[in-house]
């Protein structure tokens, strides 16, 4: 049985003539190089995008065109500069960089682009991108992250849901499933967010909240990783992998569905 061609790079020059501007859709796979704790290496949030990737090509539609992008490895990962490994690039060299690669997915005719995050560090860079795009080459840019699925219910508890945002429960459930050999359970542990506490302080002040204030991973735990990886399953990996790509293909129909002409204004930003 072959296996299903989505990678941008193993298409050929003239896959490119027949493209379908309603049902053909790019992705460009937004991670990073980063420190996640005592347990989990550095490539987590690419490994965790490619497992995806792969996860969602063995169920694709076969009517949906999706042609990914390389995987962006290096990412905006300052928080995270304090661990020795991390790699981190300038906000500003990123959005011009990714910028950049949509205007190309632009040339090759394809009118849909889908800014995949697997890094909370990437989050604002992906906005700015996904508005220049749509200012600049008309594009439809929908920006998300596999984790915005949410979870099958009772997964995972209300406070790893809540606070567990790096090196928890929940990525080290998706590393045991798709990279267990670059996992070291004896080192996991319940790396508490103090963000528990400040939250529970205040009002409405906290770090991760509406009303947040810049941080450091570390000003969250010592360790780097932020939440309970020590409850961590192969099976809960396994779960959450299928509920991400499950609503991942209902995007999909969405993104499809959606003609830009239709919800776009033909005024033009004076540039």
């Amino acid at each position: 049985m072959s296996r299903r061609r989505i990678w941008w790079d193993e298409f050929g020059v003239r896959d490119f003539d027949s493209i379908d501007p309603e049902r053909t859709i790019a992705m460009l796979p937004i991670a990073a190089t980063e420190q996640h704790g005592p347990h989990l290496p550095l490539c987590t949030d690419s490994a965790l995008t490619k497992g995806m990737i792969e996860t969602v090509a063995e169920g694709l539609p076969a009517d949906v065109d999706l042609r990914v992008l390389p995987i962006q490895r290096v990412g905006k990962s300052d928080e995270h500069l304090f661990a020795r490994g991390t790699l981190s690039l300038d906000a500003h060299g990123l959005i011009d960089t990714w910028t950049a690669l949509g205007a190309q997915v632009a040339r090759a005719g394809i009118r849909k682009l889908i800014l995949m995050n697997s890094h909370g560090g990437n989050e604002e860079v992906m906005g700015i991108v996904a508005r220049n795009l749509r200012v600049q080459e008309g594009l439809l840019v929908i920006k998300t992250s596999w984790l915005r699925f949410g979870h099958p219910e009772g997964l995972y508890d209300a406070q790893e849901l809540r606070h567990g945002i790096h090196g928890g429960d929940i990525e080290t459930s998706l590393m045991l499933h798709f990279r267990p050999d670059l996992v070291d359970m004896k080192r996991a542990g319940d790396f508490t967010s103090r963000n528990v506490e400040i939250a529970a302080g205040n009002a409405l002040l906290n770090a991760t909240g509406p009303h947040g204030f810049g941080w450091i991973a570390a000003d969250l735990n010592e360790s780097g990783a932020i939440g309970n990886a020590a409850a961590a399953t192969a099976d809960k990996g396994a779960a959450s992998a299928r509920w991400a790509a499950a609503g991942f293909f209902d995007l999909l129909a969405d993104v499809i569905r959606t003609d830009p002409s239709k919800i776009f204004s033909a005024k033009e930003a004076c540039l």
